[in-house]
């Protein structure tokens, strides 16, 4: 397996900068010729990052730029090995993108694919950064066979199939060093699946075995961000995610968790962060997170975590007053300190399982 990452960086001499960056492009998206505007006086200085990573043969590479344009001649063409189909997804910045008589402006989360066997060139019209993933043609041909695709095609970013894509790379890139070889060649596989769902002409989801653990992981992350939210249940997640809530169940159910399940056990977790956190009240925590009240949370918190809220915030502070329990405190802190040590490996455990 090749090098989980590798990073370039331009030097501050303007005198190479642009021989710099052409070759940085080359090295990581292929070859391309570029320019860079001249310098002002006292103006600032071009600067340039590269990181990439490997998914066994497909390249994940962000970068970050200041204003240049660059074009991909017939030379260039000629001087690449192998044919590629290029993801491009802009992170941040304005940038223009032309190839095949199609040209278009790229903003925050926008997303084109381009072809390399075709001319193209972009001209970055503001500091950008950017995401890429290329993809080699015999990769692609594994999956939809010898495909015939024009350059310049366009990913609608509101389409659930494309956030389901660009959301994956973001996870894929922060659990690659960690990944073995094996899991290597699973991400890979459901990277190409996705990228094929993002493609098709209505932008439909995937729902392959090799593209679910995508969609559960993305499916996580969504909880995550609206667990305070009382309307978040399983149609809800259908809807985000542009799937039918029997692929939604089927997903949840198949890890041994119904999706009530998931979210009572997240909740639970939110809320105990908070008592050994904050200074929140207990009735408020439970408003919070959906319980009907401080006794509903007591008695779900109780029989998951063993101890009420009251005791595990005590314990968790090492209070020696448990807040009324049966228990002396001394008990009552070393069982705390057991659900802490217990919680938190519940809590490892879901985070392994929303990065496979």
């Amino acid at each position: 397996m090749r090098a989980a990452s590798e990073y370039w960086s331009t030097d501050r001499d303007t005198s190479v900068v642009v021989e710099q960056w052409q070759e940085m492009l080359s090295a990581t998206h292929l070859k391309w010729s570029i320019a860079v505007p001249e310098a002002e006086p006292g103006g600032e200085v071009f600067e340039a990052t590269v990181q990439r990573w490997w998914i066994d043969d497909l390249a994940l590479v962000d970068c970050t730029c200041g204003l240049c344009s660059g074009t991909r001649t017939k030379r260039d063409i000629a001087g690449t090995d192998g044919e590629f189909v290029v993801v491009l997804i802009n992170r941040g910045g304005r940038e223009t993108v032309a190839q095949g008589g199609s040209e278009a402006g790229l903003g925050r989360g926008d997303a084109v694919v381009w072809d390399s066997s075709t001319t193209a060139r972009f001209v970055v019209q503001e500091p950008l950064s950017k995401r890429s993933l290329l993809i080699p043609r015999a990769a692609l041909d594994e999956i939809v066979g010898r495909a015939q695709m024009t350059g310049g095609v366009l990913l609608d970013g509101r389409k659930p199939a494309t956030r389901l894509l660009i959301s994956y790379l973001d996870t894929l890139s922060a659990a690659l060093p960690d990944l073995d070889r094996s899991a290597v060649s699973a991400a890979r596989n459901a990277t190409l699946e996705l990228f094929i769902g993002a493609l098709r002409s209505g932008g439909d989801v995937p729902e392959s075995a090799i593209a679910r653990p995508a969609l559960r992981a993305a499916m996580d992350r969504y909880i995550e961000r609206h667990l305070a939210d009382s309307t978040l249940n399983p149609t809800r997640l259908a809807r985000a995610h542009g799937v039918s809530l029997r692929t939604v169940n089927r997903i949840f159910t198949a890890s041994g968790q119904t999706v009530g399940e998931v979210l009572r056990a997240r909740r639970l977790a939110r809320a105990r962060e908070e008592l050994a956190g904050t200074d929140r009240p207990v009735a408020s925590i439970a408003h919070r997170y959906g319980f009907s009240d401080s006794s509903h949370l007591s008695r779900l918190f109780k029989a998951h975590y063993g101890a009420s809220p009251t005791q595990y915030r005590a314990a968790a502070r090492g209070d020696d007053d448990s807040g009324g329990a049966a228990e002396d405190g001394v008990g009552v802190q070393r069982r705390g300190a057991q659900i802490h040590r217990s919680g938190r490996r519940r809590r490892e455990t879901g985070v392994t399982a929303v990065q496979g």
